[in-house]
């Protein structure tokens, strides 16, 4: 049995061979097609690793309040564009001293979205983010020390002028010569001596995590200020079993203190940090299936063209069929001859297309930020789609080769 599979491989890799052109150009439509699904679905598998890796840095028992959106409604009966006050600082202090629950605190605000950074001769692009933040907003939004420390509760108070940078920030100040704790830099113009520099969070899907520099809200406050500044409230829940009773009593105390009346619907937006990651990753799941339809669409087209060349290929192999039954070869045999050729073609060209889209994936993964992954579930399910092809595609003309009349073929011109 091993003997007679070895014998029928040989002849399908034979007639590979002899027929070159033809098969290189099916095993390309394969190669694309499970480059696609393999390649694209893996990549969207890395997006939503590096997703939930962002968000669950945030605190999966975390949410924040922030200022809600202009509310548009159109059509007949719509009605006018409502735009919602900002939260002002006094509003965010006040919830900050009243919510009585176990849990950490934090009011920030966004300074700035594109400030320029200098030390000396050297500066940053104009693209660094400015957050104003008091002595909780590292532990509320996942931020991690990897030098220095962080503010005090004096220095919020008095509104020192000290800074804790981003990785990126040090890198195109100080370009890993020297240090940059204790070093003075200069934002929009203001002095701000580093007493911390943050742990890499990446820049994946956009944000960028590492483009960052933290000063204290009390100096956000008095050197950004502008007439809409809003701030935001982080709480992070010591238990993530409280988070929903936490996030209810913080919605309840922050109507009270926008004075919402009951019955109206809130001036403000509250958003759990793993809510906002399941919309994102819902999103992805939508591409990945776009990405699936167009993989198998390719396939279906490689399907019909490799069963058309192996139709080709009975026909002019007629004779050469009829001279292998008359020397005792049955039926089975034959149609065995043909599965496996279409099988090798298959598998061939989606070996090579397995292997572009582990490589593509990565490529993908590796702008990300996120580490080498090998995507096991694709290249299971791309292979095992390769011998489905190959199966489906080589049966009729495998059937229509071991039907052929051995006197017959010994005839055909």
């Amino acid at each position: 049995m091993a003997l007679l599979l070895r014998e029928n491989i040989k002849v399908a890799t034979d007639s590979i061979k002899g027929n070159k052109l033809r098969a290189f150009l099916t095993m390309l439509i394969i190669f694309f097609g499970i480059t696609a699904l393999v390649g694209i679905s893996s990549a969207i598998d890395a997006m939503k690793s590096s997703i939930n890796s962002n968000f669950t840095s945030m605190g999966a028992n975390s949410f924040t309040i922030r200022n809600r959106d202009v509310n548009v409604r159109v059509g007949r009966h719509g009605k006018r564009a409502k735009k919602y006050q900002s939260i002002t600082y006094k509003e965010a202090l006040r919830f900050k001293n009243e919510f009585a629950f176990p849990v950490t605190t934090a009011v920030s605000t966004m300074a700035s979205f594109n400030s320029r950074l200098k030390f000396e001769s050297e500066k940053t692009n104009p693209n660094i983010q400015v957050f104003g933040g008091d002595e909780n907003y590292l532990i509320t939004s996942g931020y991690e020390l990897e030098k220095g420390r962080n503010f005090s509760p004096q220095e919020i108070i008095s509104g020192t002028h000290v800074v804790i940078i981003g990785k990126d920030v040090e890198f195109a100040l100080f370009k890993g010569k020297q240090k940059g704790l204790d070093k003075t830099i200069t934002i929009n113009g203001g002095k701000y001596k580093i007493i911390g520099i943050l742990a890499s969070k990446g820049n994946s899907m956009g944000f960028g995590g590492d483009k960052v520099c933290i000063i204290p809200l009390t100096a956000a406050r008095q050197y950004f200020s502008k007439p809409d500044m809003s701030f935001t409230i982080s709480v992070l829940a010591a238990n993530a079993h409280w988070l929903d009773v936490a996030l209810g009593e913080a919605e309840g105390l922050f109507r009270k203190i926008r004075r919402v009346e009951i019955g109206e619907e809130d001036n403000f937006e509250v958003t759990r940090a793993d809510s906002l990651a399941s919309m994102l990753i819902g999103l992805t799941s939508k591409a990945s299936m776009g990405a699936i339809i167009i993989g198998i669409i390719t396939l279906i087209g490689a399907s019909i063209g490799l069963m058309n060349i192996m139709l080709v290929s009975v026909t002019e192999r007629t004779k050469e069929i009829g001279l292998r039954k008359s020397l005792g070869a049955t039926s089975q045999t034959i149609k065995n001859q043909f599965l496996i050729e279409s099988v090798v073609i298959c598998v061939c060209g989606g070996f090579f297309g397995i292997l572009m889209g582990i490589i593509a994936a990565n490529l993908i993964s590796f702008n990300l930020s996120a580490s080498f992954f090998m995507p096991w579930t694709w290249i299971i399910i791309g292979f095992t789609v390769c011998l489905l092809v190959g199966l489906i595609s080589g049966y009729i003309p495998a059937k229509r080769a071991s039907l052929l009349d051995p006197i017959e073929s010994l005839r055909f011109e």
